[in-house]
């Protein structure tokens, strides 16, 4: 019986009593609970991490222009920008970020890592960090493993979605899934990957899920880049050892209260938070009479 990913402590026990690396738990998980051979789920992810980087080149390079108005090239935009606020790379960080979910809001092809709503996050992540620490495909591949392990207990403990736990749910995972991504490809230990996942969560517990008009375009699309920025931060400060303090199975269960305690209007449903401002609302009566304009004659019965 493999691993089912119920806590990170286990997860650490499980790897230690077996002698495996956290990465090999994932691959016997995915091998014995969902029936798919070694070279499966390696050929998969290479496709997911090929369908990223398209994501990233598409969102710099092509129109990206959503039907509401509201997508309009930011990613090109921050990224020819001639003043980099702290470096080139982390404009890239967020550039590409900001690229990859504009290619999900567009109708594009990507990959939900965990969700739809959070996929800019890995693909900005990981992009750049092959391009800064000139990382190997395969450690790539390898970190998304690792990465998925992560959103399995993340799933149990708390939520991945953003209807159930709210932004922090999706964003919140996502970037977890990064910054363990980057311990793990920068020679980090078990506990500096856990910690790093730990640190993440703590940063952006209580976010609330309000798409404006009920897109995942307003604020989505900036919240996946501030989520890169977070991944990146807390990974730094887990590789220094620097503890989270509360364990990181505990702040997972502090996840899941707080998305259960979340009042529904915070949750996907457009009724709160910036979806319900004025200038929200506005859009969203905008948006609705255009997709109503735009729909083909009935035949008359």
């Amino acid at each position: 019986m493999a691993f089912l990913f119920d806590s990170f402590a286990n997860w650490k026990t499980y790897a230690g009593e077996k002698k495996l690396t956290l990465v090999q738990v994932v691959l016997e998980y995915e091998q014995t609970q969902k029936n798919r051979t070694e070279a499966e789920i390696w050929n998969g992810l290479h496709t997911a991490w090929q369908v990223m980087k398209e994501a990233v080149h598409t969102g710099l390079t092509e129109e990206m222009t959503s039907r509401s108005g509201m997508v309009n090239n930011g990613a090109k935009k921050v990224y020819n920008y001639p003043k980099a606020v702290l470096s080139k790379e982390f404009q890239n960080l967020i550039s590409r970020a900001l690229a990859a979910k504009e290619v999900n809001s567009c109708m594009g092809r990507i990959v939900a890592a965990p969700t739809a709503g959070a996929s800019g996050i890995m693909p900005g992540v990981l992009f750049t960090l092959q391009e800064i620490h000139h990382i190997d495909d395969q450690q790539i591949l390898e970190a998304m493993l690792l990465a998925a392990g992560v959103a399995l207990i993340m799933e149990q403990k708390a939520s991945i979605a953003g209807a159930v736990g709210g932004c922090q749910a999706e964003t919140g995972t996502a970037a977890a899934m990064g910054s363990a991504a980057i311990v793990f490809c920068l020679g980090g230990n078990t506990d500096q990957i856990f910690n790093a996942v730990a640190i993440t969560v703590q940063c952006m517990l209580g976010l609330v899920c309000d798409p404006v008009a009920g897109l995942v375009e307003v604020p989505c699309i900036v919240r996946n880049a501030s989520a890169a920025a977070i991944a990146n931060s807390s990974a730094q400060i887990a590789l220094a050892n620097v503890s989270s303090v509360i364990p990181v199975d505990e702040v997972i269960e502090a996840m899941g209260e707080i998305g259960a305690s979340m009042e529904t209007r915070y949750k996907e449903t457009a009724l709160g938070g910036l979806a319900a401002t004025k200038t929200g609302q506005a859009i969203a009566k905008r948006v609705l009479i255009h997709d109503i304009e735009v729909l083909p004659d009935q035949p008359e019965m």
